[in-house]
């Protein structure tokens, strides 16, 4: 895990791996559990029976939503931001999906840093996140995920 206390350590991984995360089991009971969170009952997501014959996959998958909702556990595996009066999740650019994540698929957040701007107090960091899905050449999805931090003075 990497310790980040300031901008300038901060800066000092741009354009770096910074790592990976521990691998995470995603089963049907929190695919399940998000399903009912949000109100997403679709089919290829509960229904395991119908799943089974009528889904491509063969099985339920987990919600995109879902595998992005992963981003600040798995995030906090590999960063360590400290010494923050505030940090903000602010976005997610250039995202694509490129794989269904199957029930009981492992997957695993990898982290490159990409930029870091201070703006006037506030560091803006855009981090590379690509959610790895276990003994799969393709990855669930790749994105660029933003967070706003104010640093303690």
């Amino acid at each position: 895990m990497v310790v980040i206390n300031n901008y300038e350590e901060y800066k000092s991984f741009e354009g770096k791996q910074l790592g990976s995360s521990n691998w995470h089991k995603i089963d049907q009971e929190q695919i399940n559990r998000f399903a009912d969170a949000t109100l997403d009952h679709q089919w290829i997501h509960i229904d395991q029976e119908k799943a089974k014959t009528d889904s491509p996959f063969k099985s339920t998958i987990a919600h995109g939503y879902l595998t992005l909702s992963l981003i600040p556990y798995l995030w906090k595996q590999i960063a360590d931001v400290r010494n923050l009066k505030m940090e903000i999740n602010y976005g997610i650019e250039n995202l694509k999906f490129g794989q269904a994540v199957l029930v009981d698929s492992e997957v695993q957040l990898q982290a490159k840093v990409k930029s870091i701007l201070n703006l006037r107090g506030t560091v803006k960091a855009s981090i590379e996140a690509t959610l790895i899905i276990k003994d799969n050449p393709k990855p669930a999805y790749v994105g660029d995920v933003v967070f706003l931090y104010h640093f303690q003075d």
